[in-house]
């Protein structure tokens, strides 16, 4: 028995030395908001949205991304300003091309324009000034340590490998003539005399190493030098686990989704479920390195990267080019600053934001009466005495609504009530305005409701430039439709019935949330483009017969009200299969802007 027992225990000793050694497999921190949690290698493709990656958004993708203040948003993409259009404010700076330009801006909107126009230094030209960047003791033309000429510099000096990064490698190979940037980064002993190298920061969006910035530093063995693989068609096989950038580059899929723009084009972070590494994941899709996060910049198009932030940036994760400068000696100038302060002259847009504090309740009510000022944008459209629409202001004399909901022939019938919830009651505050012009989308069909949207023209009051709304407040209109996802909570509002046909005459609200996939509550009838979808689980909220034309709004990170939807249309009111469907307004922000002023509706992009 005893000898049982011991042939026992030592059958479970080696069962259990046999679990400890046993290989493990390996983990990746996945970060998605900032809270991490793990999964293996073979799941890395998870992270990346195949669906997303069709559209093959780059960084000039301005519904991913925003532009550059030398580029503008046109059909969702980044163009080049003409130089005129940006600000006149800045710094002069002098071209490769020889010529000087009043502004940095002016100097990279040439640029946009024609290439060999590049950046060479802040200031005047004077004729003499070169820039120049080469490679050392590689084993070709394409890979080598880094060296550069900066301009007023005589001798050529060898960048320092510590804080050397495949975004400042990018740069440099772009600047050498590579179009698709680096390949990848190497660290090199430094076989040279002398004991100084540069340190270089950039930014990546940069087209020429004359705009990254430089300090002086000291050699390091350690550290080694900066040196450089560039990308060439020759230089990598596509394998099953590459990933496939939308300039034609190849880079291991683990790189996808973690911050780091290997692709060059950002196509690698811009279509993500999630963020790996050391990276911060946006509401939008797209992951940033985590440095960005409360840097005092705006850098997710949702704004949530700067939300929860006290001052301007947090001290653990400052710049590291601002460390570098209370260190050691600046060579260069620091354009990314110039660009910064660039973007400070643009106009700043007053939309969405209301003037009163109201907290509304966070759970999901349905017709709830609303107050004075909790919905300033919300317009009535009356015909006669009677409200069969409503409308949201969105600044100066424009009014968005449906398209079903107005007709040309009757623009003399129709006034537009503000400053108004109760029909029975009328507020003293409410503001009458007639209508000058009726815009109904050329591409409206009202069998199917595609394009139902309209723009109505307020007419101004005599002697006045502008119409005068005093206790209105516009609705942002969004301009990127990854500003909110499914399942965000929504409020719709509006004058309509409720569910069982009765009539209502004040001005009613409810918590919606955004739904996904809505083709299979009407097959065949919902347009995802043009479209979107919205209710609750139990169908107790929903825009209803009367509440056509009004919005559909939802609030970002920093509680900015954006129309997201126009009520359009739905069937059986207040079920739960059959939730509302909008006119999806971020697909016409090209369309309103045409019509209205991009300056009106955008602070951004323009």
């Amino acid at each position: 028995m005893k000898l049982a027992r011991a042939i026992l225990l030592l059958l479970c000793f080696y069962l259990s030395f046999c679990e400890a050694y046993r290989e493990k497999p390996k983990k990746t921190t996945v970060w998605r908001n900032s809270e991490p949690t793990s999964t293996s290698d073979t799941s890395q493709k998870d992270l990346v949205d195949k669906k997303c990656l069709t559209e093959k958004y780059t960084h000039l993708s301005c519904n991913k991304v925003f532009c550059l203040p030398w580029q503008k948003c046109i059909d969702r993409t980044c163009v080049c300003k003409l130089p005129y259009q940006c600000p006149k404010n800045g710094t002069r700076v002098c071209s490769i091309n020889g010529r000087s330009y009043p502004t940095y801006c002016q100097q990279k909107s040439f640029e946009c324009l024609r290439p060999q126009a590049k950046f060479l230094k802040r200031g005047p030209c004077t004729g003499e000034e070169q820039f120049s960047v080469f490679l050392e003791n590689g084993g070709g033309d394409s890979e080598g340590i880094l060296g550069v000429k900066l301009v007023d510099q005589d001798e050529k000096m060898f960048v320092c490998g510590k804080g050397w990064s495949i975004t400042q490698a990018s740069v440099a190979c772009l600047d050498l003539g590579f179009q698709l940037g680096a390949l990848d980064i190497q660290r090199r002993d430094p076989h040279i005399n002398s004991t100084e190298c540069l340190h270089v920061h950039c930014q990546g969006f940069e087209t020429s190493m004359a705009e990254c910035t430089f300090t002086k530093g000291i050699m390091s063995d350690s550290e080694g030098l900066a040196g450089v693989v560039c990308y060439t068609e020759s230089s990598v096989s596509p394998t099953d686990d590459s990933f496939q950038c939308v300039n034609g580059k190849h880079i291991p899929q683990k790189k996808a989704c973690d911050g780091v723009n290997d692709c060059g084009d950002q196509s690698d972070e811009l279509c993500c479920k999630g963020c790996q590494g050391e990276s911060f994941f946006c509401k939008s899709g797209v992951c940033i390195p985590k440095q960005y996060k409360c840097n005092g910049e705006v850098d997710c198009i949702t704004g949530d990267d700067e939300i929860g932030c006290e001052g301007t940036g947090n001290p653990e994760i400052k710049d590291t080019l601002h460390m570098a400068q209370e260190e050691t000696e600046v060579l260069t100038a620091d354009m990314d600053a110039e660009r910064k302060w660039i973007k400070s002259f643009f106009p700043k847009l007053s939309c969405g934001v209301k003037d009163n504090t109201h907290i509304r309740r966070k759970r999901v009510v349905g017709g709830t009466p609303a107050k004075m000022g909790d919905f300033p944008w919300q317009v009535a459209i009356k015909e006669g005495e009677k409200i069969n629409c409503g409308g949201i202001y969105i600044g100066g004399c424009w009014i968005l609504t449906a398209a079903h909901c107005v007709r040309v022939s009757k623009m003399r019938r129709y006034q537009i009530w503000t400053s108004f919830t109760n029909l029975i009651k009328p507020d003293s505050q409410i503001v009458v305005q007639y209508i000058n012009r009726i815009i109904i989308h050329e591409k409206y069909n009202g069998g199917t409701y595609q394009n139902d949207i309209a723009l109505i023209e307020m007419k101004k009051h005599a002697n006045r430039k502008e119409c005068v709304l005093p206790h209105s407040v516009p609705a942002c209109v969004p301009w990127s439709s990854y500003l909110f996802q499914p399942k965000d909570k929504c409020i719709v509002s509006g004058w309509g019935r409720e569910k069982d046909n009765q009539k209502v005459y004040s001005l009613k609200w409810g918590e919606v949330h955004l739904v996904e996939n809505c083709s299979k509550f009407y097959p065949d009838r919902y347009f995802e483009k043009e479209m979107v979808c919205a209710g609750t689980d139990d169908g107790s909220i929903d825009a209803c017969k009367g509440d056509s034309g009004g919005p559909l709004i939802c609030q970002d990170a920093n509680n900015v009200t954006y129309v997201w939807g126009v009520v359009s249309w739905g069937e059986n009111c207040g079920q739960s299969e059959f939730p509302g469907v909008y006119t999806r307004v971020a697909n016409y922000f090209d369309w309103i802007s045409l019509h209205v002023g991009r300056s009106l509706i955008s602070q951004h992009n323009i």
